[in-house]
């Protein structure tokens, strides 16, 4: 379903520019912006997949992954088509880079379904939320009338006037953080700029937030740049937690696995400045547990989904630390 988009400028010749990303893709008519979903018709932008899901699941809210957000409760996960990056080693570049088949489906038939599934809410994942925009805004309304959680898993490339309209319905983000210069944005056609001050905005507006940060060999696993990247996360706060990922040939790159040295050597990095910090997509003992940052009790145990959690509000039992925790 198409609906005019928000946040653009009418050119002439008919043309268009969308004002919704970094990227302020100058859209000649009959074209798309780079995301794939902003088509130009005639001088008008068009949101082109409104109501229409490419994927939908109930997935662990551990999945997204968000360690501190309703630990163990199930939240029902829905995307479309297309990104506002290009990244050579994306992990869902099926849905991502063409236009696949799409469901019809709307706010109210998804509310109904995550309350029949005891879903805290939604979680708009899969592609990049962001580039959805009007979509996700509409569900997001929907599902805070109702009580219920949004949740995004997204590369923070959105502009600030459109994010500040967004932000008030998003209750929790996990942000991927790609890397932390300057070439490796340009390398993934993003910039950093932008998802750093995403990031930076949303925690001080009261969104829960978590970041991660896909190590791909020979591209972004300088250890020097990495511990300058978790200095800055700990420059906005010490709370946010750091999902460590380890990544694996795909898509267009062919670069060896992370290997666990560095991932191990990462995570004791970031643990000089971080309080909690994980290991993801391989198992190493421990990696994924979360402990109190002042007395070392453990307070969530997980094995992959499975997940334990022993507190009951965001406090440690042990020690009365407060923790960084919506439960």
């Amino acid at each position: 379903m198409n609906v005019e988009a928000k946040y653009y400028d009418k050119l002439s010749d008919d043309k268009v520019q969308c004002k919704l990303c970094p990227h302020n893709c100058v859209i000649k008519d009959g074209k798309t912006g780079l995301c794939l979903i902003r088509k130009n018709e005639n001088g008008t932008l068009y949101q082109t997949s409104y109501n229409e899901v490419s994927s939908l699941a109930l997935d662990p809210i551990e999945k997204k992954p968000l360690y501190h957000f309703y630990p163990s409760s199930n939240i029902l996960s829905i995307g479309t088509n297309g990104c506002n990056l290009k990244c050579p080693f994306c992990q869902n570049w099926q849905i991502v880079t063409t236009i696949t088949h799409r469901e019809k489906i709307n706010p109210d038939i998804l509310k109904e379904i995550a309350t029949m599934n005891h879903s805290i809410g939604i979680a708009y994942t899969y592609n990049e939320p962001f580039i959805w925009y009007e979509f996700i805004l509409d569900c997001a309304k929907v599902f805070k009338n109702a009580g219920l959680k949004n949740v995004f898993v997204t590369n923070g490339q959105i502009n600030r006037e459109p994010l500040m309209e967004l932000a008030p319905y998003i209750d929790a983000a996990n942000i991927d953080l790609k890397g932390f210069t300057n070439d490796f944005y340009k390398w993934i056609n993003g910039d950093l700029t932008t998802t750093l001050n995403t990031i930076e905005y949303l925690f001080k507006n009261g969104s829960h937030i978590e970041l991660t940060n896909l190590v791909v060999t020979n591209k972004n696993d300088n250890s020097d740049t990495f511990d300058d990247m978790c200095r800055w996360i700990a420059s906005i706060s010490s709370d946010i937690p750091l999902h460590i990922s380890r990544y694996f040939p795909n898509y267009k790159l062919n670069e060896p696995p992370t290997p666990l040295e560095t991932l191990k050597n990462f995570y004791e990095i970031a643990k000089k400045y971080l309080k909690y910090v994980y290991i993801g997509n391989v198992q190493i003992e421990d990696a994924t547990d979360t402990l109190c940052p002042k007395c070392n009790h453990l307070l969530v145990k997980r094995d992959f989904y499975l997940t334990k959690c022993h507190i009951k509000e965001p406090v440690c039992p042990e020690c009365s630390e407060k923790l960084y925790f919506v439960l």
